[in-house]
């Protein structure tokens, strides 16, 4: 490029992180990142001009005018230029606007237009990142077009050469006469491009001569689509080609696996280079030999655990989890408060929540995990109190003795390092029982709501209300005198009528939708394009929270119509204080517990350890993904004896029992993550500390002093948000996908290999077996022995493993079964964290 004086100097017209950025001189402003376009010309000419290429391996120079001097020499000695173009070129080389400190001595003559392309690439999966440089110009006073490839031995930051001082790799050259039939611009973009791809670039990392590099390039070429020179009518007729690519980069990736990553030694040690890591899951032969390893892997970080956590990024994650774990603290307290007739709800479960919580950040080899109650576990405290009523038991006293059992049932699984047991539960299983819970969440929605439609029926008059009293929605008592003739007595009866209210069905149903529509459109929101992304992701990521807080507005000023609110104690009362305390009695409160029952409740044990080992494995597996790049460690055994045995020792003191919630989990785990820069950030590493999982269990505990608030909050609000949690619990679950595939013709079937490379008719059939045992359990859920939920549901991990070669080949298997669960953190349109695991909330 010339500047006004006729200065000549490098313009830097392009740039790769990921995809193209292109600069617009005239405007000075780069444009949006895309993907990169080539012209076929441009190829052909770069793949001719590389087959004369002059080529430098392992340079030791360390300056740009090192290197360029080299360029200069090396092209003299294999005769691409005349020595008579020596210092011209080496003059043009080292041409740079930011060194025109002379316009005397720096100004070159007219005939000169110079380009500057930049790469980056991250080297070996490290933090390193390193760039290449791409150079081409045009010199009249050069005979022919010459090129030169360069390879530093190490990576060094040139100065002046690039914007920002990233280390350079790569230089590559390309200059000629402008009279000739080279585009130079355009081959120019070629080769960045070609440094920008992963395959290409470690190929020129590894390459010994020029001829590996024309390979490399054949290669590239190859997997190239050409457009011939048709007019496009839409968009939409572009489509085909991104299948047709995938398969040729699907291809391209299996041929190449040998050689980018299995052939010859790497010339430089990456930064994560070291032993192969550990699997958490691989037995010891020892008793308790998977805890103590667990301990010794995580306890020499644990200094660090407390000194990471020193950031902004935790405080902003503090704030945000703190609302994502008291939101369903509320809602299930309030849900298990009803289920078991105010034995147990939002005070009990917030203290439980918070206590728990901060032992198991204090002590737990991954403290990133958050702890909560569950829809699972909601599920089995209405069937344990359903079965303890019919027999006349006392379910607050039967929680001691399943709290008992399980204690035992942890210690002797730990013993024998049985977490290894969660290889075996596939995704055949999760996504059955995932439906299973989404199901009843919105089963038991619907269900509510009509309880309050049968109690306050829609009639045409209702009984005049007095408002003048303070409380006008008080239930009314009636006194009925019966008198005995024979014996003369009169008996008193006292009846407590409770009213059918005007509206109150209506305004509940009302609360209940518009808590959900508000709450779930939030969510999609945050995956919009209104408003920039940080106050969007923002507004979304507390959509909960505000869907309540509006609803607790609207039922304010709607005075006149009742509505049920929660239930919530002053202070540290429990729940149900006439019928327990906060010690319970393991002989009983209120009559003798059977001594038969204090055995047999290690059959309840069994199903509760049953549903926290489920879901806080599976949750650790998926917050400890290698994708993530933690490096302190998990604690698949050591954790669950502190969760499950918490839960027993708190049986005593009647709160309800953890495990590890995994959306909540996920959550916590993503706003912790640090992402790279560029137009497709990668993960670079998570903020793995205690700090903030303790300061949230701290926060939630202190809420319980919000009672005047929490009392605010209408029942049929949070039923809403029980909707909420039951419907996007089903994103991302395969089954649920199938199960929409059975109603779309197979013109219209994703591109997904469960219905690419699997007949529809195996796929569908694979469905319907699935199907079929969710039935099952609802049968079982709904039936006396609701109790068994858990072991029919275990028994889908054996019929699976019979399923695999008998009834399904295992090609068919791996499409329809794989864990193919990735990490999304930055969130795509209609993806997010919802979608990343198959278990339920």
């Amino acid at each position: 490029m010339n500047d006004q004086k006729q200065e000549a100097f490098w313009q830097e017209t392009g740039r790769w992180a990921g995809y193209e950025e292109s600069f617009d001189p005239q405007a000075g402003v780069w444009a949006p990142s895309h993907i990169s376009y080539l012209t076929f010309k441009s190829l052909i000419q770069l793949r001719r001009t590389m087959n004369t290429a002059v080529t430098i391996f392992d340079s030791e120079e360390k300056t740009l005018a090192s290197i360029a001097e080299k360029m200069a020499s090396e092209m003299v000695s294999k005769k691409q230029i005349r020595p008579g173009d020596q210092d011209g070129v080496l003059k043009a080389l080292l041409q740079n606007r930011s060194q025109s400190a002379d316009p005397e001595d720096q100004a070159l003559t007219a005939g000169v237009d110079l380009k500057r392309f930049s790469v980056k690439e991250r080297r070996d999966e490290s933090d390193r990142v390193e760039a290449s440089m791409v150079l081409v110009g045009a010199l009249d006073f050069l005979e022919k077009p010459t090129v030169v490839f360069v390879r530093l031995k190490e990576a060094v930051v040139l100065d002046s050469a690039l914007e920002a001082p990233v280390p350079v790799r790569f230089v590559f050259v390309l200059i000629g006469p402008r009279q000739t039939d080279m585009d130079y611009h355009e081959t120019g973009r070629a080769m960045a491009a070609l440094m920008a791809d992963k395959v290409f670039n470690q190929a020129a990392f590894q390459a010994k001569s020029a001829r590996e590099l024309t390979d490399a390039l054949t290669d590239f070429m190859d997997c190239s689509i050409v457009i011939p020179p048709t007019e496009i009518q839409s968009e939409t007729m572009l489509s085909s080609i991104i299948t047709f690519q995938k398969k040729l980069l699907q291809d391209r990736l299996q041929s190449s696996d040998a050689v980018v990553r299995l052939d010859g030694k790497p010339r430089k040690v990456s930064i994560s280079a070291g032993p192969p890591p550990e699997d958490p899951l691989a037995r010891t032969g020892r008793p308790f030999g998977g805890m103590i390893r667990d301990i010794k892997r995580r306890y020499r970080h644990y200094k660090s655990d407390i000194t990471d956590a020193l950031n902004a990024q935790c405080l902003a994650a503090i704030i945000f989890i703190y609302f994502a774990a008291l939101s369903p603290a509320i809602t299930f307290g309030g849900l298990l408060a009803d289920k078991v007739e105010n034995m147990m709800g939002v005070p009990e479960l917030l203290i439980s929540t918070s206590i728990q919580g901060i032992i198991f950040c204090f002590v737990a080899a991954q403290p990133v995990l958050v702890i909560g109650f569950s829809g699972p576990l909601l599920v089995f405290e209405e069937a344990f109190f359903a079965f303890c009523k019919s027999q006349d038991i006392e379910y607050i006293v039967g929680r001691v003795w399943v709290g008992v059992w399980l204690v035992v049932i942890v210690v002797v699984i730990v013993a024998c390092e049985g977490s290894f047991l969660v290889r075996f539960i596939s995704r055949f299983t999760q996504e059955i029982f995932s439906i299973l819970i989404s199901i009843i969440f919105i089963y038991e929605t619907f269900a509510k709501l009509g309880r309050i439609f049968k109690a306050h029926p829609l009639v045409l008059n209702y009984e005049h209300l007095n408002a003048s009293v303070e409380n006008p929605w008080h239930p009314k008592v009636e006194e009925t005198n019966i008198y005995d003739n024979a014996t003369g007595n009169t008996t008193v009866i006292i009846t407590t009528i409770k009213p059918a209210y005007p509206n109150t069905a209506l305004l509940s149903m009302c609360l209940m939708l518009g808590c959900f529509f508000v709450a779930f459109f939030l969510r999609q929101f945050k995956n919009g394009t209104f408003l920039p992304g940080k106050v969007r992701r923002l507004i979304g990521d507390f959509g909960v929270p505000i869907a309540i807080f509006l609803m607790i507005v609207i039922d304010i000023n709607i005075d006149d119509t009742y509505t049920q609110k929660l239930v919530v104690p002053k202070g540290l009362m429990v729940s149900n204080p006439a019928k327990r305390g906060w010690l319970i009695n393991p002989f009983g409160e209120h009559q003798t517990f059977p001594v038969w029952m204090m055995f047999a409740c290690c059959v309840p044990a069994l199903l509760v350890f049953i549903l926290i080992f489920l879901e806080s494995q599976i949750t650790t597996l998926i917050v400890s993904k290698p994708e993530r790049k933690m490096v302190k460690g998990s604690g698949f055994h050591f954790d669950l004896l502190v969760l499950v045995g918490m839960g027993g020792i708190s049986a005593i003191f009647g709160v309800p029992w953890l495990s590890a919630a995994t959306v909540r989990s996920v959550t916590h785990a993503n706003a912790l993550t640090v992402m790279s820069k560029g137009p497709k950030p990668v993960i670079e590493k998570v903020v793995e500390q205690r700090i903030s999982g303790i300061v949230v269990a701290l926060l939630v505990g202190l809420s319980i002093l919000m009672e005047p608030i929490l009392k605010m909050i209408p029942m049929s609000a949070l039923f809403g948000i029980f909707l909420y949690m039951g419907v996007t619990s089903l994103n991302g679950i395969q089954l649920w996908d199938r199960m929409l595939l059975l109603l779309i013709p197979k013109k219209y079937h994703p591109d997904e290999p469960y219905a690419t490379r699997v007949s529809t008719g195996r796929m569908h059939l694979f469905t319907a077996i699935q199907i079929v045992c969710l039935a099952l359990l609802w049968i079982v859920k709904s039936s006396p022995v609701s109790l068994a939920l858990p072991f029919i549901l275990i028994l889908t991990i054996p019929l699976r493993m019979v399923m695999t070669g008998r009834l399904f080949t295992e090609l068919e298997m791996k499409c329809l079964d794989a864990d193919d669960a990735k990490v999304t953190f930055e969130e795509e349109p209609g993806q997010d964290v919802y979608c990343e695991s198959q278990m339920p909330l």
